[in-house]
């Protein structure tokens, strides 16, 4: 399914190029020449070498943080970067497991998140230790506390008024100044213009698989919100990867929200994007209105530009997940899909 081609394609900041193997050779599905789609299969391939288990957890925990290994270990989740294992009731450990820029993912959430959580309105997870790399385990880890809910992307919000005024407060409290030394986001954060050729990528790979009914509608959208005057204000603290299967829910509304890996400093629009992506239909103007200081006219339209690329990735991601590829969730096609169609109705009014 995947082979590999000669063209170049430049490397993230920070990090290796998210379709190149360890040997530097760039790779791409060979159905649909997607380098979206050879990302996925990438993450199959870098996982790491040593099993993740109960026991390698407990026995880490033995090493280097032995009060905490009498509790309960079972897994919790598998994740893209990491794998989270619930530790008694009010704890987890989260392990790296695929990419190595997990390594300093974690290591940010250990440094930056225990001072932001505090004022966050939704319950998130505070690290509470870090583990260093071993013989037993060569990469760092974390102890975090516990979230409960389900992700959204298993059961998304119900309760519209309500998952928009919680998701609003929760921006609000987090979008603020970020102090010098804050880190910079992996292509989030900044110029919109900047991601050009791989939205145009994304959006190719879509349409050639019939996803997309209106190719030229969805592109209408990213130019405008490129078009749109920049942010001009101090760089805000960004969560910056508001996906379904980061926010949690119970009850029908929003009660957590997990994986702050990608937190970093820069444009709000980045997060506002998450309304389109998470909300029930008719709760985004609720939510632009809840939302403090209220978003100008350029701010929305660059919004609106994040959630459609947001909404193709998904797409992409969804689709890979029922065709059984590697790295693929079918469960992240469905409000991938319902957030474009709420984007193009918008687009229309």
């Amino acid at each position: 399914m995947i082979t590999e081609t000669r063209s170049g394609f430049p490397y993230r900041p920070g990090g290796v190029s998210p379709t190149t193997t360890p040997h530097g050779q760039e790779v791409r599905c060979d159905v649909c020449q997607s380098r979206t789609a050879a990302r996925l299969w990438l993450l199959h391939v870098t996982h790491t070498r040593t099993e993740i288990t109960a026991e390698l957890v407990r026995d880490l925990l033995r090493d280097q943080h032995p009060d905490l290994a009498d509790h309960p270990v079972g897994l919790g989740a598998r994740g893209w970067d990491n794998q989270l294992w619930r530790l008694g009731e009010d704890l987890a450990v989260r392990l790296p497991w695929a990419t190595q820029s997990a390594d300093a993912l974690l290591r940010k959430e250990h440094t930056w998140l225990p001072t932001l959580a505090p004022h966050l309105p939704l319950r998130v997870p505070v690290p509470q230790r870090l583990g260093e790399p071993s013989e037993r385990f060569p990469r760092p880890w974390i102890v975090t506390t516990w979230v409960p809910g389900t992700p959204a992307d298993l059961a998304p919000a119900t309760r519209a008024a309500d998952a928009a005024d919680r998701l609003a407060a929760f921006l609000t409290a987090l979008h603020q100044p970020a102090p010098d030394g804050a880190p910079a986001g992996r292509n989030r954060g900044g110029p919109l213009a900047d991601a050009t050729e791989q939205f145009a990528e994304q959006l190719a790979s879509a349409t050639e698989l019939g996803l997309i009914p209106d190719p030229d509608a969805v592109r209408a959208i990213w130019d405008d919100a490129v078009a749109a005057s920049p942010w001009t204000g101090p760089p805000l603290w960004l969560h910056a990867d508001l996906h379904p299967a980061n926010v949690l829910t119970a009850d029908g509304t929003f009660c957590g929200v997990v994986d702050f890996g990608d937190l970093c400093a820069g444009d709000p629009a980045y997060d506002l994007a998450a309304a389109w992506i998470l909300l029930p239909a008719n709760a985004v103007d609720r939510f632009h209105a809840a939302y403090q200081p209220t978003p100008d006219a350029a701010t929305l339209r660059r919004a609106r530009g994040c959630a459609v690329a947001r909404a193709l990735a998904g797409i992409l991601i969804g689709d890979a997940g029922l065709r059984g590829r590697p790295g693929g969730k079918p469960t992240w096609g469905p409000p991938a899909h319902a957030a474009l169609h709420r984007l193009l109705a918008a687009a229309h009014r």
